[in-house]
Order: structure tokens, then sequence, then C-alpha cells
């Protein structure tokens, strides 16, 4: 009985998720010692604001790695979305809970497409997401033309009610995005880990022709799980506008690098069939108070984008090592040297 109740802390502790706490602390004690602002509570939950939109999409970026696939165009989604959004107000003068109705329903069908390109077409997910990117970048200048307003200024002047969304606290201290960010946690924790379109969407990374065998729609699924991303990505460009109260079509043009960093660092294998929502919550977290703590060290932003690219080599790295060494292969090797 002890050696299994051994056995499971060891199986806790060893974790990657631990890892990714450990590294969490570490930032917290770090930047706190260079300035001490930083340990400031408040500071500490108001700086998701700077990072929602990384946490948002990678949850559900994080599906659809799980299925083997990868989407690349949830930072020109954000843009894409936040236009819809600003033009739907302001120039067709619709409400603005129905402008955020449509905005998110484009998200969807952007994520349809590439679904659609990736799963019935047969084209690779790189190609089409990458095209995708310059796709929604490019139609959201496009409708940055068609406003009123100058595409430099944005669109601005959105009721009180709608930056609440980003600008609101609850208990008078939690910031509303982190109310969001832990609300859809627990959503994409249930979809993949809980029901059985989760149990698909593993089955469909592991082996897409043993979920055809077995009565799955593999198309579908891996379809499905780009809109969710594209949702995802709507929905980040609706906090996001409502943070910055303004719609401009280069909201999203910096976050492809960390959203991917994070799902690759949460732990879900670029080959498919492994992931954790948790860790990549986590990995998520790490990566904004990374870019956060630097920037409050004075580091300048534009050199923010080189630790993150660090930590996604280490972390495909690292990844790449732990499964050649889980190999019979290696392990037959090392017995024999022994």
């Amino acid at each position: 009985m002890n050696m299994i109740g051994n056995l499971n802390w060891k199986k806790i502790i060893f974790r990657w998720e631990m890892a990714l706490i450990f590294i969490l602390v570490m930032e917290i004690i770090i930047f706190g010692s260079i300035n001490p602002r930083f340990l400031k509570l408040p500071v500490l939950l108001g700086s998701i604001n700077d990072y929602i939109s990384i946490c948002i999409i990678a949850l559900f970026g994080t599906i659809v790695m799980i299925t083997g696939g990868i989407d690349i165009s949830g930072g020109a989604i954000v843009g894409l979305t936040s236009m819809v959004l600003g033009l739907l107000w302001q120039d067709a003068g619709l409400n603005i809970w129905v402008a955020v109705i449509l905005c998110l329903l484009t998200g969807v069908l952007c994520g349809a497409l590439n679904g659609f390109l990736i799963s019935y077409v047969g084209v690779q997910a790189m190609v089409v997401t990458l095209g995708g990117m310059f796709l929604y970048s490019g139609l959201a200048v496009v409708l940055s033309t068609l406003s009123v307003s100058s595409a430099y200024e944005g669109i601005s002047g959105f009721p009180q009610a709608f930056i609440r969304i980003a600008g609101g606290k609850v208990f008078g201290f939690i910031p509303n995005p982190f109310i969001i960010f832990l609300i859809l946690v627990v959503i994409a924790y249930v979809l993949l880990h809980k029901s059985r379109f989760g149990r698909y969407v593993f089955l469909v990374g592991v082996n897409p022709n043993a979920a055809d065998f077995s009565g799955i729609n593999h198309r579908f699924v891996s379809m499905f799980t780009y809109m969710l991303s594209g949702l995802s990505a709507s929905v980040a460009g609706v906090v996001l506008t409502s943070y910055l109260g303004s719609c401009r079509a280069d909201l999203g043009n910096e976050l492809t690098m960390p959203i991917v960093t994070a799902v690759v660092l949460g732990g879900t294998a670029i080959t498919g069939g492994r992931g954790s929502i948790i860790g990549t919550a986590l990995a998520a977290i790490v990566i904004g108070l990374l870019r956060f703590g630097l920037q409050m060290s004075g580091v300048s932003t534009q050199y923010l984008d080189i630790p993150v690219g660090l930590l996604l080599i280490v972390a495909v790295a690292a990844r790449g090592a732990s499964l050649y060494m889980k190999r019979p292969s290696f392990a037959a090797k090392k017995q024999k040297a022994v």
C-alpha cells in the first residue's frame, strides 16, 4: 500500500505541470526582486490583460494540435474580428451585443474554412493556416479602409458596458479577463478530458485510420477543432478590443509565436495524440508573465520575442529528447551499456 502511495506521489511530483508551476514561481521571485511592484497582487492579476489573447487562443489551439494539426492564423483572426466588430457597431449602426455575436460567428467561419481545406480537401495544416493568416490580415486591413475612422486611429468610443468586459473587476480587485480565462479553462478541460468528443480528438491524433474503423468521422472532428480555434480567436478579439477601447487591424500581429509556444511548452506533442489543457494554461501564464516581467524590468518590447523563441526551441528539444529516451531501443542500449 505504501509503495502504491509513493508511486502516486512521484507521478504527481514529476508531472510536467509541476515543472511549469516551479518556473512560474521562479519568475515571480526573480522579477519581484528586480522590481518589487511586480509582487503586488493587483499588478499580477491585472497583468493578464496584456496576454489574455495568448491564454484564450492557446487553450483551443491545444485541441487542434492534439489532432495532429496546427493553427497559426489565430492572431490574424483577432485583428479581423476586431474590425468586423467595430464596423458593425459604428458604421452599420448595430447594437454592440449583436455586433459581438456576429463577430464571434466570423471567427467560427474562419476556422471552418481552415478546417474544411485541411480535413476534406487534404491540404497541409501549416500551408492552410499560413495562407489564412495572410488572408485574414489582408481582409482586416481592407475593412479598416471602409470605416469612417482612420486606420491609424482605429474605431473607438465604445459603450461603457462593452468596455467593462475587460475593464471591470469582480470583488473590486479580480479583473474580468482573469475570470473569463478561468471559465474557458474549465470549458476546454471538460471538452477535451471529460467528454466523448475529447476522446475522439485524442484518437484522431494517435491514428486517424483507427478512428475511421471505430466509426468516428475524423474529418469532421478535425474540422470542428479548427472552428473552436477560430471561435476562441474571435473571443480574444472581443476581449482585447474591450481592453484597448479601440478596433485595429493589427491587434493580433504579434501573437502567433507566443500562442504556438504556449501550446508546445504546455506539453502538447507537435505530432498529435498527447496534450493537456492545464499544461497549456500554465504555459500561457508563464509566457505572459515572462513578457510582462521583462517589460517591468526595463527591457524594450522589441526584444520580448527572443526569450519566447528560446522557450519554443527548448520545449521542442526537451520533448523530443524525452520521447527518444522512452523508446525500447534506447532502453536496450542503456541496459547493454550497464
